[in-house]
């Protein structure tokens, strides 16, 4: 009769698949799911396994710079730091408790190293413009994605479980790490920092006063750090979040730490995040204008043209936000100094320092003390159009004498009388000075026998 053939349904076919086997189970599965022939093992576990391996590979840390390293060791590396940051970013897979204590292992290995010595172009490489000749690490490949790991952990961690492995210590170090002259090192630790600040409330206090060791410690003892303004774009936020009344604590970490900041010659690195702070202040307590005003004109440089000129700006700044009751102690010193700047021989400073007059908020500053300020600007502004060399600044400086003579007709014109005055007085304070100095001249040449040597001439009996 031959062989008899099973008809599809008694027999499974190649076609078979272990899905349909499932299927024809009426029961559902309730368990452990089943071992994989390949895996050997359950699939939870299999997976523990796999991130477990990745991470301890991944605490190998390659320099980048050593030739007997393998290239394809360090992509290895990179793929493994990738594996993590997407099972990290999986929003079903919740990260298994146990993997937290490698995982910031790992993250400690990679990130808390020795930095290499300040280049001579630490301060250049800062400036904003000047990207190109930044200082960037050969680890960035594997850093990036450690950066991005902890950032994920700090962010979806419970801060609970993390405060076990992110302590004191852990803060310091980060601390450190933003001496790194790669800007894209220190953008990544300012957003770590900032989150854990956000996230650890009680570490905020600590956090607070090793920055301000930071800071301290830049303007009294090195001069030398490349990571201040990342830091204080950190305190812009935190202030930002401060209620009025401030407190006591609050402003004496303004008068003692944010206004000698000032004071540096790298100043121009970061003036644009300290700036924001300090107005950030004034804006909540108007009445600190008077005290930021002076701790700026404190600090102010002697030699450093460029820093003048960032100065000059944020004074300007502040003076829109300062309490209106201040104008008239603050109008003479703010005046005063901004006079001077209009008379520097640099023409930068001096036309900046001229365009503040096009303020209405100084201008009426100005206008509340008139009695006092008028005589020294006037003074100022006849000096530069007698003596400076740049035209620019003289045409300037004849635009705001039209508009103070406009001010106060008879006061300006006073003034100018009073200067007359005082030059024809110092004229004649010269000339009589030459005269007498003449007068001794003259009673000198008289006498002059009286004063030179007597000469002998030596004759050899030989």
């Amino acid at each position: 009769m031959g062989i008899r053939r099973d008809s599809p349904k008694n027999s499974p076919s190649k076609k078979t698949t272990l899905k349909h086997l499932f299927d024809l189970d009426p029961k559902p599965y309730v368990g452990s799911p089943l071992p994989s022939p390949r895996r050997g093992g359950g699939g939870t576990d299999y997976e523990h396994d796999g991130i477990l391996s990745a991470i301890s590979y991944c605490n190998s840390v390659f320099t980048f710079t050593d030739p007997q390293e393998s290239p394809s060791q360090q992509d290895l590396k990179r793929l493994k730091l990738m594996d993590v940051v997407s099972l990290l970013k999986s929003p079903k897979k919740p990260l298994q408790e146990q993997l937290l204590s490698p995982l910031m292992s790992m993250v400690s290995v990679n990130l808390f190293r020795p930095l290499p010595p300040p280049s001579k172009t630490s301060i250049v490489s800062a400036l904003p413009d000047d990207e190109e000749l930044s200082t960037f690490t050969p680890l960035w490949p594997h850093l990036q994605l450690v950066y991005d790991i902890l950032l994920r952990l700090v962010l979806n961690v419970d801060s609970k479980k993390l405060k076990d492995y992110i302590a004191h210590q852990f803060i310091r170090n980060l601390l450190y790490l933003f001496q790194s002259e790669d800007p894209r090192e220190r953008e990544s630790l300012k957003n770590v920092f900032h989150r854990i600040y956000s996230r650890f409330t009680s570490y905020r206090s600590f956090m607070r006063k090793a920055m301000n060791d930071v800071f301290l410690h830049y303007v009294f003892e090195t001069e030398k750090h490349c990571g201040i303004g990342e830091l204080l774009e950190i305190w812009g936020s935190i202030i930002n979040g401060f209620g009025v009344p401030l407190k006591e604590e609050h402003k004496l970490f303004l008068m003692r730490v944010l206004l000698p900041l000032h004071k540096p010659k790298g100043l121009q690195v970061y003036h644009r995040q300290l700036a924001y702070c300090v107005s950030q202040f004034v804006q909540k307590e108007p009445a600190l204008g008077g005290v930021v005003v002076r701790g700026i004109l404190r600090y102010w440089p002697i030699t450093n043209c460029h820093k003048e000129v960032l100065l000059i700006g944020e004074l300007e700044e502040l003076v829109e936000n300062i309490d209106p009751d201040q104008y008239r102690t603050l109008a003479l010193p703010l005046c005063s100094r901004i006079t001077r700047c209009f008379n520097s021989c640099n023409s930068q400073v001096a036309e900046r320092a001229l365009y503040v007059w096009n303020n209405e908020q100084f201008v009426k500053m100005a206008s509340e003390a008139m009695e006092e300020v008028f005589p020294v600007v006037v003074e100022g502004m006849e000096k530069n159009l007698k003596l400076h060399w740049s035209k620019s600044v003289k045409q300037l400086t004849e635009n705001v004498k039209a508009m103070l003579e406009e001010m106060d007709p008879p006061l300006y014109d006073k003034c100018l009388r009073e200067i007359h005055h005082r030059e024809s007085e110092a004229h004649r304070e010269q000339v009589k000075r030459q005269q007498k100095w003449d007068q001794i001249e003259t009673a000198a040449a008289k006498h002059s026998h009286f004063l030179q040597p007597t000469k002998t001439i030596c004759v050899s009996s030989h």
